[in-house]
């Protein structure tokens, strides 16, 4: 979700639980096995079937790698083991991750992690799980009142190691409606901006996800009270999470959720197709 919620630095986890210097060590570890290969970023991408971008957040530590990710590029990197490992400590701090989150939070996340299906709306920023490091501390950063240090880096790990849902397999459905206003919002600067736009034109890419983006020309709109998220969870129950001002509630009622679906489907009508919307993504790039 957007600038209330809790979470951290990209999926480097925070200094607060001292795991951060071990993603970085990683990171590094996993570029200089690359280079010995004679491999480009590209190239270990394709090979380990990853995006590009998700390579060099790895490489700079700001993304967890996964346990599948480490067995992969282990035997394509010809690491012998070494990497294999790491998953042990991997997926401790990804269990430290998950338990991060506040209590009032914490429960969203969990079915977040686990859903079938997850759709997203934000009208004020970029979705909280779509943040790239420097455009959600820019988010923390600037909130009223002010968060301290410690927590403006908790609350960045929290937020980036949501992201590992997009490494689940089976990969859940997702789908995102963008406003465009939001895409026009420089948070964190120019470099921070355009950086966010990239690394969500690369997740509009990903086969399991449909992003759409909702057009500021629109004359109508269904949804102008707010964001919320629509979860399919095991089961095929879809519930819906909504947060404002850090009151957040995850709604279970049928009558209540089929008016959030309702309006859902409606703005994925209203709004630019999935190609449409790429191809606007990547014109505003292009513009910077």
């Amino acid at each position: 979700m957007s600038g209330n919620q809790q979470q951290a630095r990209p999926e480097k986890p925070s200094e607060v639980d001292g795991t951060a210097h071990l993603f970085k060590a990683l990171g590094k570890m996993i570029k200089v096995l690359r280079q010995n290969a004679g491999l480009s970023q590209i190239q270990l991408a394709t090979e380990t079937h990853c995006s590009e971008d998700l390579i060099s957040a790895m490489e700079r530590g700001v993304r967890i790698p996964q346990p599948d990710f480490l067995r992969r590029a282990d035997a394509v990197l010809g690491a012998k083991g070494v990497l294999v490992a790491a998953i042990e400590d991997t997926e401790k701090a990804l269990a430290r991750a998950r338990v991060r989150h506040p209590d009032w939070f914490r429960s969203f996340a969990a079915a977040e992690a686990e859903a079938l299906a997850v759709h997203y709306f934000a009208p004020q920023a970029v979705t909280g799980i779509l943040q790239t490091h420097a455009y959600a501390e820019a988010v923390f950063r600037h909130r009223r009142p002010l968060y301290d240090e410690e927590t403006i880096e908790k609350r960045l790990a929290d937020r980036l190691a949501r992201q590992a849902i997009f490494e689940k397999q089976p990969a859940p459905t997702m789908s995102f409606v963008v406003e465009e206003a939001a895409l026009r919002r420089p948070l964190g600067g120019r470099a921070a901006f355009r950086e966010q736009l990239q690394r969500i034109a690369a997740v509009a890419k990903l086969r399991n996800v449909h992003l759409q983006m909702m057009p500021t020309e629109c004359e109508e709109h269904p949804a102008l009270e707010g964001e919320f998220i629509l979860l399919t969870l095991r089961g095929k129950r879809e519930v819906a999470y909504i947060e404002s001002y850090g009151y957040a509630r995850i709604i279970t009622d049928p009558e209540e959720v089929r008016t959030y679906s309702e309006r859902y489907g409606i703005m994925r009508a209203q709004a630019l197709t999935p190609r449409e919307s790429l191809e606007h993504l990547e014109k505003m790039l292009g513009e910077l």
